[in-house]
């Protein structure tokens, strides 16, 4: 069955940005694709410190729980990306796993070529368009797929819950999981 990951940069459990995410997945589930929500919650996830080892162990060098990460990307068909917005930009942490993910890929057998996938962004006044363009970089450089929505992939929100209220922003991250699920399955055709 095929697959896609959605890793939650959010440091709270049940968090606007796990909510977002579990609405995505909800609808990937929905056209018949298999989802997995990985939470950052609890780890620490540390920056990229360009050893290059990564080419000859087939994985990161660093030890702190990415690589099971990477394991389940690499089983994947789709990589999903949500993160708060801290400061007009995305979480340091998920960045730096970003990079990692990224570097290991192309050090090894570019297994993020062609995987479906994009960024969402959750705040509560500002800064998801400059979030989104930070994380989408990661997908460019990558040779990934990001397909588009009614708007930008973005959710406001402030208390948990709230976003619940944002029938726009949820209305793009349905459309959005939808485009991900249909173009995995098209690819597959």
């Amino acid at each position: 069955m095929k697959k896609v990951i959605l890793l939650c940069a959010s440091p709270r459990p049940s968090g606007n940005t796990y909510q977002v995410l579990e609405e995505c997945a909800s609808v990937i589930e929905e056209e018949g694709l298999e989802v997995e929500i990985i939470p950052l919650v609890g780890k620490r996830i540390q920056s990229c410190i360009a050893c290059g080892r990564c080419s000859e162990l087939d994985e990161c060098s660093l030890d702190d729980g990415l690589n099971d990460i990477i394991t389940k990307i690499r089983g994947a068909e789709g990589f999903i990306v949500g993160s708060p917005v801290y400061f007009g930009t995305a979480r340091g942490d998920v960045m730096s796993a970003l990079q990692r993910i990224g570097y290991v890929s192309m050090a090894t057998d570019n297994f993020l070529s062609w995987m479906v996938g994009g960024p969402i962004a959750v705040a509560r006044r500002g800064g998801q368009t400059s979030t989104l363009q930070e994380m989408l970089m990661f997908y460019l450089i990558n040779d990934m797929i990001v397909p588009g929505s009614t708007y930008w992939n973005m959710v406001f929100g402030w208390a948990p819950g709230d976003v619940q209220d944002d029938d726009e922003g949820m209305k793009t991250i349905r459309r959005f999981g939808y485009n991900v699920a249909s173009l995995i399955k098209k690819i597959s055709e």
